[in-house]
């Protein structure tokens, strides 16, 4: 017996030793995985053109995309209703959570088996959308309107997996809100002629807390609310300068509104203790990319890529348009949207980034509680 030991041992530590490296690996692959995917099982989309992935393509409305050259650099090269050359940021969002971005309600809304396709998030964006009704009345859905479909999507949701069950799906899930630019925009071109930007923001933040509280009482706890850009800095505001510079008015509401959301958010918090949130200031992130262009891989932060006129920024992307060859160093692809480019760089910056870009969480941290 004696002379059968020392083999038997002699494998056992070889085995050993071939493990040891497997299981370093397995433990390393483990972390990687960890640090890119999310314990979130789903996202919920609300806003505008800046997350709408097809919504609008099942309405009668002239704000539409579903149409060349968008989507020249999606999947498949073809228009999906997204107001980009390709992804946009809820794909972005979707992506770096580790889940499917989410299709358009319209979309999938009456199909049979809608609930289905719900319980994997769902994109109510709709491009036009504002806080107030009265902003693109009757092109779009409103935010209002959103809410209230989200209001059928739980409901669809309980009565196939049950109260419990749907209470902590929603509970879980991210819900990420782009919502305000097309209400400043509306505000800048009446040129403010019925109130201050202060009124303005007033109004608009009134309605918005109804609205948020409306979407936490359907079951939200984790809420990303994406701030508007510098919106006097978009191809159509500079387009309207002699020198091609950026609208101060214009720039200053949407800095008032990012302020004013910053702190109602704060507020629910402060008043749901089981509320979580991320305020990402877009405005602040993408001056710093529009003033240092270089740094992110960027020559033209003026003109929109795809357009006519002054700046490409005179009429918007349509399929008689001419757009760049390089829609990778364009910050704008038409007169108000971003390109895939900058909307990824963005993506990342919220899912990753720190103040006083992104505050009091990150998207990771926020996804990992």
């Amino acid at each position: 017996m004696a002379s059968n030991s020392f083999p038997n041992c002699f494998m056992v530590l070889l085995m050993l030793c071939l493990l040891l490296p497997l299981s370093a690996t397995a433990r390393t692959n483990a972390a990687l995985r960890a640090s890119t995917i999310s314990t979130a099982p789903a996202v919920y989309i609300l806003g505008d053109s800046i997350a709408d992935v097809g919504n609008n393509n099942h309405l009668l409305t002239y704000l539409k995309s579903d149409f060349a050259h968008n989507g020249i650099d999606f999947a498949g090269g073809k228009a999906t209703g997204r107001f980009s050359n390709g992804k946009n940021s809820a794909d972005f969002i979707a992506e770096k959570l580790g889940v499917p971005s989410p299709p358009a309600y319209l979309s999938v809304s009456s199909s049979p088996n809608s609930s289905t396709a719900f319980l994997n998030g769902v994109n109510f964006a709709s491009a036009g959308a504002g806080i107030l009704d009265s902003t693109h009345n009757g092109e779009c859905l409103s935010l209002n309107k959103q809410i209230s479909y989200l209001s059928i999507t739980y409901a669809a949701i309980a009565q196939q997996i049950g109260e419990e069950q749907a209470q902590q799906l929603f509970a879980k899930s991210i819900f990420a809100i782009t919502i305000g630019s097309n209400d400043v925009f509306a505000y800048v071109k009446s040129k403010g002629s019925n109130s201050t930007p202060q009124q303005l923001v007033a109004s608009l933040i009134s309605n918005l807390q109804g609205q948020l509280k409306g979407i936490y009482n359907i079951g939200a706890r984790r809420i990303v609310f994406i701030g508007v850009g510098p919106l006097g800095c978009t191809p159509s505001q500079r387009r309207k300068s002699d020198a091609e510079s950026c609208d101060d008015v214009a720039n200053s509401v949407a800095d008032l509104f990012n302020q004013a959301v910053a702190s109602l958010l704060q507020e629910m918090k402060s008043q749901n203790s089981d509320m979580n949130y991320s305020f990402y200031n877009t405005s602040l992130a993408l001056l710093e990319i529009i003033q240092r262009p270089s740094n992110y891989g960027f020559s033209e932060v003026k003109a929109a890529c795809c357009g006519l006129g002054e700046l490409n920024a005179k009429v918007a992307c349509t399929p008689i348009s001419s757009y760049c060859s390089n829609r990778r160093n364009h910050v704008f692809w038409d007169f108000v949207h971003p390109t895939e480019a900058t909307a990824r760089i963005i993506a990342a910056d919220l899912f990753d980034g720190s103040s006083p870009h992104v505050f009091p969480l990150n998207l990771r941290q926020l996804s990992a509680l």
